[in-house]
């Protein structure tokens, strides 16, 4: 909750501060403008994954439109997709600290590999946002979501399900990626909830956060476990979730225990609807990406007083301590929060969401 209480507080004193003129061509140290660079800026976006829908259908687009938009249409963002390979997306740092790109912001696949990367951008005078995920290294700032509490509302929401049955109920643990410094974060808040209130039975790594990887460990859960005897699963994310589901499925499961997720990918959300995923974790994309975006052209133009706004909490990686950051707060998606989450927010309409697949579904929870 701490967490919440600073976001909050960031984002009301950026407001505050919007509103009085503070943030009128004003430099780091007050006073007259002296701005480091004009709005010709050229922001290098490095992304993880296409797996993930978000990253290409919304935190591409909002970043890109985000930095014109504060630019006067002069900013550009050059964007590049590792497709889930640490090596591709360090020759894509490469590339943009070689074209001397004004800023990176990247979410990092392997936080700890890509900090030679992070250095040569620095030994370059190229300040590097770390976007979603906590990468190490000299960076300059961070930006994502509470992460911990991202697995406490997973771990909640799988005890509320399992109600009184919970104490007695096998769960399967299908984690993300073990190399990607969110993951122990995302377990950590689910273990708060679920340890000494369940019966972990299983639990899996999953390389890269690989559906097809989660795939093939559900089986092996199954299997190992008894499809019967599975009360509940905790999946980190909305890509695994699918593959689980799709594994009970094939499995026989005439009805899908429930089963978590994160992202509120547009599948996972029919999902919901339709009563196959239990839930999702809604992680205001619009939020994250438009912010991030202001990180990057105020750190770009030397507005320290609107970046020091936006980036009132700390946090400590592996190779530096008390890193200015901004978590923006997660919320439960589930049938009865759909219309005020990803609805009232614009990501999806109701036509996307209720496809003739799922017209029915959508007429039984009234989303119309």
């Amino acid at each position: 909750m701490r967490h919440f209480a600073i976001a909050l507080t960031a984002s009301a004193s950026a407001l505050t501060l919007t509103a009085c003129g503070a943030f009128d061509d004003v430099g780091g140290s007050g006073g007259s403008a002296s701005s480091k660079k004009g709005d010709d800026i050229t922001v290098g976006l490095l992304l993880p994954d296409k797996d993930t829908a978000r990253f290409e259908k919304f935190d591409y687009p909002i970043i890109k439109k985000g930095v014109a938009s504060l630019t006067h249409g002069k900013g550009k963002v050059v964007y590049a997709n590792a497709e889930a390979s640490p090596a591709t997306q360090s020759r894509q740092f490469q590339q943009m600290v070689d074209e001397k790109v004004d800023i990176v912001v990247v979410d990092a696949l392997d936080a700890k590999a890509i900090a030679p990367d992070v250095q040569k951008a620095k030994d370059a005078g190229i300040p590097v946002i770390a976007y979603d995920r906590l990468a190490q290294g000299p960076i300059d700032a961070y930006i994502s979501h509470d992460n911990e509490l991202v697995g406490e509302v997973q771990g909640r929401a799988v005890i509320e399900a399992l109600g009184s049955k919970a104490a007695t109920s096998k769960i399967v643990m299908m984690n993300g990626d073990p190399a990607d410094p969110n993951t122990a974060k995302f377990k950590q808040g689910a273990l708060s909830e679920l340890q000494n209130k369940v019966q972990i039975a299983k639990e899996y790594d999953t390389d890269k956060w690989s559906p097809a990887v989660a795939k093939a460990n559900m089986k092996k859960a199954i299997q190992a476990i008894g499809l019967n005897n599975i009360a509940a699963v905790y999946s980190a994310n909305d890509g695994m979730a699918g593959a689980v589901i799709d594994a009970l499925k094939e499995a026989g499961a005439t009805k899908i225990p429930p089963v978590t997720g994160q992202d509120a990918n547009l599948d996972a959300v029919q999902r919901v609807v339709s009563g196959e995923q239990y839930m999702t974790v809604y992680k205001s994309f619009l939020d994250e990406a438009t912010h991030a975006a202001e990180m990057a052209v105020d750190k770009v133009q030397g507005r320290d007083i609107r970046f020091d706004a936006l980036t009132r909490d700390t946090v400590d990686s592996p190779t530096k301590k008390s890193i200015p950051a901004m978590l923006v707060p997660v919320v439960a998606l589930t049938r009865d929060s759909i219309k005020d989450t990803v609805i009232a927010d614009g990501v999806y309409s109701v036509k996307d969401i209720c496809t003739p697949k799922y017209e029915a579904d959508c007429a039984a929870i009234g989303l119309k």
